[in-house]
């Protein structure tokens, strides 16, 4: 096959790296950090370059609840700072992404009376906060408000509950949007493109050695300025070797998510539970034509590759289900399950690092004089700000050259249109989550040709072609949600999929890796205890 469009866009990426030019700044990890920095940066004038050794989003910024929100528990934790920001950034994620994040109904069901009035005034306080970035107004409801707007949920007992209202979106699709627009400003981007050395010069940083994992290729990319947005595995690679007075900066969490019909909760409002049994906060998403079950809150010793939904959490997942639904979902019901990875910062104040659920979400910067840059923690919600955290801070220590102001408050990513045409992500997947370019999608072949509900020929090649998209696992772990939304279904239509990346590009679309994936995450394979 002769070289395609994709081939040569992604072999011009990597020239681009290996030129004798400087980048003002070179990032390592493409999560929601990495990318929101590229973007910002991308849109300042620098010259930036992005690199990861997976897919964008491949590891935590995929596996995120869903929500776009200024964090209900971290008002129980006082934490009001945290919350007034996330939710003035979810304001601008609304505007500018309006295509892949919406508002969403929450309710919380009562079954206890004074449930109604103590959350009631947590979250008309939430509303305060929000001020003029709030979305509507929290109400009290009556028991037959709550059964229209919660469908299946438990009658017997019920008081009324609390509507009121947050945001949701789609994580990896975000990822992408955010990859694209930066590449559209002049960042060079390349994934599966691995960082193996920082290149010194005396005792400052003179660039990275990484490898083309594609094609085995050595690329040398000249940087003074380097980001480490690696998320859980800030502490494994660019901060080595270890050294006994070097604390780690991150604490490792796991969160799973199940994913299971939408016959459960057939409504468009999501239900939030405001105390689990062990004092978390649960929720049941309508997200893409399935509903989204989740999280947990589980201390790991070691950061993961791929991390895997543990007995108990399942377990605990669909015990607390039963507390709120009549017909609660059981192991059977489980149509795709999935775990990833909070990079948590570290306290380091002799806090108990084992109740992972009371580690602060907050983001940490660390600029070394060697021109390593470590960002870490955070949540999506506040990723803009994040970024523009980051080159603030490289700019004022004179890591990078002057620069123009931080735009991206204001700026609407690839994508986005007019929000009154924007489909609720509670919708079946489709074409909604592309906006603008839509009509791109369907120009091309296979447009009429459905590989599964919500996915067609066209989407992957335009995956391929537009989206970075290598491998059958990011076109439907990533660029479409089929992976987690139900695995089977991905597994089925797998092999067509890999035809038309291998038609698209010379690029191996490593479907023997896929098929090993996904069966990871089909519910009979999940452990019992």
């Amino acid at each position: 096959m002769s070289e395609s469009i994709a081939d040569a866009q992604r072999l011009g990426a990597i020239q681009a790296l290996d030129a004798t030019t400087a980048f003002d700044a070179v990032i390592v990890g493409g999560g929601a950090t990495g990318l929101g920095i590229a973007v910002d940066a991308s849109l300042r004038g620098l010259r930036v370059a992005l690199i990861d050794r997976g897919d964008f989003g491949q590891g935590t910024s995929s596996r995120s609840t869903k929500l776009v929100h200024g964090g209900v528990r971290y008002l129980a934790q006082g934490n009001f700072s945290l919350v007034y920001e996330a939710l003035r950034e979810r304001a601008a994620l609304l505007r500018n992404a309006p295509h892949i994040a919406q508002p969403l109904s929450m309710v919380m069901p009562a079954y206890k009376l004074w449930h109604i009035p103590f959350y009631g005034c947590g979250l008309k306080f939430y509303d305060l906060l929000a001020g003029g970035a709030g979305i509507a107004s929290t109400r009290l409801i009556g028991s037959s408000r709550v059964q229209a707007l919660l469908p299946g949920v438990k009658t017997e007992g019920l008081w009324g509950g609390v509507s009121f209202w947050d945001g949701q979106f789609d994580d990896a699709r975000l990822a992408i949007a955010l990859a694209r627009t930066a590449g559209r400003n002049g960042a060079v981007l390349v994934n599966h493109c691995e960082c193996i050395a920082l290149v010194r010069n005396g005792d400052r940083i003179v660039g990275i050695q990484a490898t083309d994992k594609e094609t085995g290729r050595s690329v040398s990319i000249r940087t003074t300025c380097v980001i480490n947005a690696t998320g859980v595995h800030v502490d494994d690679w660019l901060n080595r070797p270890p050294r006994a007075d070097r604390p780690r900066l991150v604490t490792p969490s796991q969160g799973i998510h199940l994913s299971v019909d939408r016959a459960l909760l057939p409504g468009t409002s999501a239900v939030f539970w405001p105390k689990t049994s062990d004092g978390r906060v649960l929720f049941a998403i309508p997200w893409l034509g399935k509903v989204i079950i989740g999280t947990t809150d589980t201390p790991m010793p070691e950061p993961l590759e791929e991390p895997l939904p543990l007995a108990a959490e399942v377990d605990y997942l669909l015990a607390e289900c039963a507390n709120f639904f009549v017909r609660p979902p059981s192991r059977r019901d489980i149509l795709s399950a999935w775990a990833g990875m909070r990079p948590l910062v570290n306290p380091g104040d002799g806090a108990d690092v084992s109740d992972t659920k009371s580690i602060s979400r907050e983001h940490y910067v660390q600029v070394r004089p060697d021109g390593l840059v470590t960002v870490t923690g955070g949540k999506w919600t506040t990723y803009r700000s994040m970024a523009q955290d980051v080159l603030d801070r490289c700019s004022a220590v004179g890591l990078i050259r002057p620069c123009g102001p931080c735009v991206t408050a204001q700026t609407r990513l690839t994508g986005a249109r007019d929000s009154a045409d924007a489909t609720p992500m509670t919708a079946a997947a489709g074409l909604h989550s592309y906006g603008s370019d839509g009509e791109q999608v369907q120009a091309l072949p296979g447009a009429k040709t459905e590989l599964a509900p919500g996915l067609s020929e066209a989407m992957v090649r335009f995956a391929v072609r537009h989206e970075y998209a290598r491998t059958v696992e990011d076109v439907l772990a990533r660029r479409n949600r089929l992976l987690f939304l139900d695995a089977a279904l991905a597994l089925e239509c797998a092999n067509r999929v890999a035809h038309i990346i291998e038609s698209e590009t010379n690029a191996p679309p490593g479907l023997d890796a896929f098929k090993a994936l996904a069966a990871n995450y089909l519910a009979h394979a999940l452990p019992s205890q």
